[in-house]
């Protein structure tokens, strides 16, 4: 005897899809697309529904990463503008003079590849593994805690439906999740003049030893258009910074993998808050799904965070405070025979503390809010430091992550001052302080006896 719908119910909610996708059910398409956080854009439209279709036949029980890809290139080949062969080599010429200029202003390492210009659609492909590795903890959370509440939520004759169709579920969300992140990508990737314009390190490193250095030229042309400051002006003092970011990064190579952990781990430990949705899904119109979009993008379904998380966050939020602070030191020092590097670093300054898309996915993907006083402090706390005890002993404080300031430190860097002027702080001193962390480490660790097998150092 053929099973009938009811024994099947995958096959019922499958066709219950496929009715809305083919443009049978209540939900407009297009209001679909703005709660993916798509544009009411045709072609848009019909990648939407066409990758939606493609979840549903999908056996696998995950996220399609490759959907963010595809969408952020997508976003990203309009309004290309080309860049002319002598836009491209002003700014190498302009990550040479640069690189001469840090070096007076800075003892971290100079780095040892060649900086790259790279076009919007490059960026892209270089940092989205960093952007998917952010996303996923947040994009399973919100998957998990919807098909809970769908089936806490579900009358008792639905339930082997819900059931059924967890899976097919999950896609379909996380084809929505990944599209939404590709549009936010995508619209960062119109906006970031280099790849360390927001803070974090997304091109990763080269290798173990190096860090790579970029800039996107179309978009150095647009940061500078608005301004009524030389082109040339604006090329160097940008390739300063993006230099600073990342000779920094080279420098302390402990920083990268510190910092994207406790991102991680902070995203990881997101829960959502199930009571808001519980009543997102009793109070939803299909015809409006947009308030489903503005109530993921707010943060309304992330809970006020815990105890835990704060500490967590506060550590983050100070770690950042201190790369961007030391870069916008270094840099207006590097760049001070500029005549107009005052007005371009205080229109960095404004566009960071106006947000954009950058503040955005992090908002939306981890629930982290960069805050630009706590930046400005960051920076002044450097300030005083390079005028009381001079470059070197600075920039000695990346040498070990026990040597960083801390938020105290920002507040009020007085006493940190004072144990790097005193007569015990000279640079030999700070590589024994780290020399001495080191050995403690190694003491810690199992040796090996005489015939080959571990020993415990405590015994």
């Amino acid at each position: 005897m053929p099973e009938d719908s009811a024994q099947n119910p995958e096959d019922e909610f499958r066709d219950m899809l496929s009715q809305f996708l083919s443009g049978n059910g209540d939900i407009d398409p297009a209001r679909l697309a703005s709660a993916a956080g798509l544009p009411n854009d045709p072609e848009m439209i019909r990648n939407l529904i066409g990758q939606l279709q493609s979840a549903m036949q999908s056996s696998g029980d995950g996220i399609n990463w490759d959907l963010a890809l595809e969408q952020a290139k997508t976003l990203a080949a309009k309004d290309v503008v080309a860049t002319t062969p002598a836009d491209r080599s002003s700014l190498e010429q302009a990550f040479h003079v640069a690189a001469l200029w840090l070096d007076e202003a800075t003892y971290v390492s100079e780095l040892t590849s060649t900086p790259r210009l790279m076009s919007r659609t490059e960026w892209i492909s270089a940092t989205m593994p960093i952007w998917t590795q952010l996303a996923e903890p947040v994009a399973l959370s919100i998957a998990n805690s919807l098909t809970q509440v769908l089936r806490d939520q579900a009358p008792e004759e639905m339930f082997g439906m819900i059931e059924g169709a967890s899976k097919l579920m999950r896609n379909v969300g996380g084809t929505l999740f990944a599209m939404q992140l590709g549009q936010v990508v995508g619209q960062l990737a119109g906006e970031v003049v280099s790849g360390g314009d927001i803070g974090i390190p997304l091109l990763g490193a080269l290798t173990d030893s190096d860090q790579q250095a970029a800039i996107l030229p179309q978009n150095v042309a647009a940061f500078g258009a608005g301004l009524d400051i030389e082109r040339d002006q604006v090329q160097l003092y940008l390739a300063v910074r993006e230099l600073a970011h990342a000779r920094l990064f080279r420098h302390a190579k402990w920083l990268r993998l510190q910092l994207m952990t406790s991102i991680t781990e902070f995203a990881q430990g997101i829960r959502i808050d199930t009571d808001r949705l519980e009543q997102l899904a009793a109070d939803f119109d299909p015809s409006n799904p947009e308030e489903l979009r503005e109530a993921m993008v707010s943060g309304a379904l992330i809970p006020p965070k815990s105890e835990s998380q704060l500490a967590a966050l506060g550590r983050l939020e100070t770690v950042l405070a201190l790369i961007e602070g030391w870069v916008d030191v270094v840099t207006a020092q590097a760049t001070a025979r500029l005549p107009k590097s005052d007005a371009i670093a205080e229109t960095v300054r404004r566009r960071r503390a106006a947000g954009g898309p950058a503040e955005s996915a992090f908002s939306t993907l981890v629930g982290l809010e960069l805050r630009p006083r706590r930046l400005r402090e960051a920076a002044a706390m450097w300030q005083k430091i390079t005028d009381e005890v001079g470059d070197e002993k600075r920039d000695s404080l990346w040498s070990h992550p026990d040597l960083l300031p801390g938020s105290e430190d920002i507040d009020d860097p007085s006493s940190l001052i004072a144990r790097l002027s005193g007569p015990d702080a000279s640079a030999d001193d700070i590589d024994q302080a780290i020399e001495d962390l080191l050995n403690d480490d190694r003491d810690d660790r199992p040796h090996e006896a005489d015939d080959g097998s571990a020993e415990d150092p405590k015994h």
